[in-house]
């Protein structure tokens, strides 16, 4: 019954997070609810081991319909990973406790600009090119990949927003985008991870296919209705992590 139940949550997860980022919206707390009294940092694994797989096949299947600025993102991938991995090690040294309480408005931020730029990421427009594109691109990786590996929620979200925000792309290229720097700054804590011995691989076999599943259902979804409803679905996931993180932050 424990299998079923965060299986279903990684295919769901796997089916946001394909659309525009924010599957560990679901699938973590849906682990920490599953096992209670298990080691966090085991948890987190669990959820990395199921959750590059759907980010992995995201990539894939964007890149052959939509247009892959890879001169960019291959080096901001990179900068991604190292970020993750810096983010990662110093979570060892102090806590992220700090952050719990930024993060909401930090969010509120975010989804009152979007909302007061109707305009925002409804049309591509990349602002730079050649190596300007990539040092942007790859500062943007650098930053959100480190907060990744140091804290996480809202990863996917972020990279979203700034590649829109900054890069000038529309939604649905962002998305695209922020799954290839999402895989990276993932693969980075996932080896983390693993390397401590904290992932179980008799439950990340079966979550890594039912959050494939849910990948490649959202992906052709956002893929057939294209900017406007990544945009809406962006919208719902950040208010919806402001809920969340807020009601962490100051009810708990």
């Amino acid at each position: 019954m424990e299998l079923l139940f965060v299986s279903l949550a990684s295919l769901l997860a796997g089916f946001i997070d394909a659309i525009v980022g924010g599957g560990g919206l679901i699938l973590v707390p849906a682990l920490f609810a599953t096992f209670p009294t298990t080691h966090p940092a085991t948890l987190f694994g669990v959820n990395k081991g199921a959750s590059i797989w759907g980010t992995g096949f995201a990539t894939w299947q964007y890149s052959r319909r939509v247009e892959m600025r890879w001169a960019a993102l291959l080096p901001a991938a990179l900068a991604g990973f190292v970020g993750a991995f810096g983010g990662a090690w110093l979570v060892t040294v102090i806590s992220p406790d700090f952050l719990r309480k930024l993060l909401p408005l930090v969010l509120v931020a975010v989804l009152g600009y979007t909302l007061v730029k109707k305009d925002l990421g409804r049309v591509h427009a990349p602002r730079f090119s050649g190596r300007q594109e990539a040092l942007v691109a790859s500062a943007i990786g650098l930053t959100i990949g480190f907060y990744d590996g140091f804290f996480g929620p809202g990863t996917g979200s972020f990279f979203v927003f700034l590649l829109v925000r900054w890069l000038g792309y529309d939604f649905l290229t962002a998305s695209a985008s922020a799954k290839l720097l999402n895989t990276a700054t993932n693969l980075a804590a996932l080896i983390l991870f693993i390397s401590t011995g904290h992932i179980w691989w008799h439950y990340v076999l079966f979550m890594a296919i039912a959050n494939v599943v849910g990948s490649v259902l959202g992906s052709r979804l956002a893929l057939k209705h294209g900017t406007g409803f990544v945009r809406g679905v962006f919208i719902a996931v950040v208010s919806a992590l402001i809920l969340k993180t807020g009601y962490a932050a100051f009810l708990q």
